[in-house]
């Protein structure tokens, strides 16, 4: 077991968090200091947070996916020096921090695509790229060049080069000396070259050898067998696209066997489970998709809908001001999905959410367990996680209305961690509505 295994992250996005001009104005502020500033650690500690993963933080054209230096923080978020403290807080705090390691793409300014388009063939960095010299773009700049998902200002980088491989290698290496960093996220690994994802694998290995302690690759994949890129030669683990999906739409859709089904194939004790005990990163919500709040119809299935996230096998992901009801989707880009917040609030969900995280953490069946369904109707779902000789039983109702649930719960008597009730089985379960229950069975 690491330390990821028991976390719960919070994902932040602070070009957005703290209100940093959209294009890169060259005007350095000191902004990455409000998450020390405003009262950010305070609220993560109260909510339970062991865990926090900031996206792009290191210099770029706009929205910090398109890298222009990966040596220097963006000058709209402060200096080196201002992120190793915000790091050093967080720490301070009890929290493992990541970073996102942007290494699939670059943007047009990147000092070695700079190169290339000064001095073309004779470049030495020409090779990190995938260039057509016989063709052209909309640039005009005499050649065309291999793009992500064909957005022509993001620069896809050739990783069947070796020596850049090893200024990534370099990169990462300095980011864990300066800003003594836990792990990375890495975006769009699904599109890494697999070669290379061994390679970090190593880099990974070593920094975990030099730190004592793991040094997380957290791989972005987005749909088919997660193996691909998950393993011990790849990622410790990756994130959960497949039951986001699942997550948000069967409460939309009042359909727990959408959701139930992609749990069971997940980590599920048939013979087709894919990832039992690789622990995927779940979210509701993150900076790419709609705000959870907005994309479900019915905001009573709020509290059910964390009940579930948090039951679940894996480790759960909160994204910043989602945990008060923040609402937001896609209109004019993804802007709408990263707004600027002042300060962290705090109301009935977020004293909801904290529960959940305070009990998970003290319950080594709901970080560790396994997963066995007992129980799913269209608007009910009840499995149990067991581990370590402790068994808890999930319940949600999703349902408007008080439902009485049969199974067969294989004890007479538990007492509902979130609340501390006693609870019988002996006449079945009673559930209200938009309701959730982890009740630890006596033996």
């Amino acid at each position: 077991m690491n330390w990821y295994d028991e976390s719960v992250v919070y994902q932040i996005y602070p070009l957005g968090l703290t209100g940093a001009p959209y294009e890169n104005d060259g005007i350095q502020d000191h902004r990455i200091l409000q998450l020390v500033n405003n009262g950010w650690i305070e609220h993560l500690q109260k909510l339970g947070v062991s865990c926090v993963m900031l996206n792009p933080v290191f210099e770029s054209e706009a929205h910090g996916y398109d890298t222009i230096n990966y040596s220097m923080v963006d000058v709209r978020l402060g200096t080196n020096e201002d992120l190793r403290a915000v790091v050093d807080a967080f720490h301070a705090a009890g929290m493992k921090v990541l970073l996102d390691g942007v290494f699939n793409h670059v943007g047009r300014s990147f000092w070695a695509f700079e190169d290339v388009l000064q001095n073309r063939e004779a470049s030495e960095y020409a090779d990190w790229f995938g260039i057509d010299w016989g063709g052209n773009n909309e640039y005009d700049d005499g050649f065309s060049y291999d793009t992500w998902a064909g957005v022509p200002y993001l620069v896809k980088l050739n990783h069947r080069n070796f020596d850049l491989n090893a200024y990534c290698a370099d990169v990462i290496r300095e980011w864990e000396q300066e800003y003594d960093i836990d792990g990375l996220r890495l975006d769009v690994a699904y599109c890494l070259d697999i070669g290379f994802l061994g390679y970090l694998r190593q880099i990974a290995n070593e920094l975990t050898d030099k730190r004592g302690q793991k040094f997380l690759l957290l791989g972005e994949t987005m749909f088919g067998d997660y193996n691909l890129w998950m393993g011990d030669d790849l990622c410790d683990t990756v994130t959960n696209y497949e039951c986001y999906k699942g997550l948000w739409s069967s409460m939309n859709a009042g359909n727990m066997h959408e959701v139930a089904y992609a749990l069971e194939r997940q980590s599920g004790d048939k013979p087709w489970d894919l990832y039992t005990g690789k622990h995927l990163l779940n979210f509701v919500d993150n900076h790419d998709v709609p705000r959870i709040a907005t994309q479900i119809d019915n905001k009573k299935r709020l509290k059910p809908l964390y009940g579930l996230l948090f039951g679940m096998c894996g480790v759960p992901c909160i994204y910043y001001g989602s945990e008060w009801g923040i609402e937001g989707e896609q209109k004019f880009g993804d802007h709408e999905l990263r707004p600027a917040v002042e300060a962290p609030e705090w109301n009935e969900l977020t004293d909801w959410i904290a529960r959940l995280a305070e009990v998970r953490r003290q319950n080594v069946a709901l970080t560790m367990g396994d997963y066995h369904e007992l129980q799913v109707k269209p608007k009910q779902l009840v499995f149990q996680r067991e581990a370590g000789g402790q068994r808890v039983i999930v319940a949600i109702n999703i349902s408007s209305r008080s439902t009485h649930l049969h199974f067969n719960a294989n004890c007479g008597r538990a007492v509902d961690l979130i609340t501390g009730k006693d609870h019988d089985f002996g006449g079945g379960s009673e559930v209200g509505p938009y309701s959730c229950h982890y009740w630890l069975c006596e033996r």
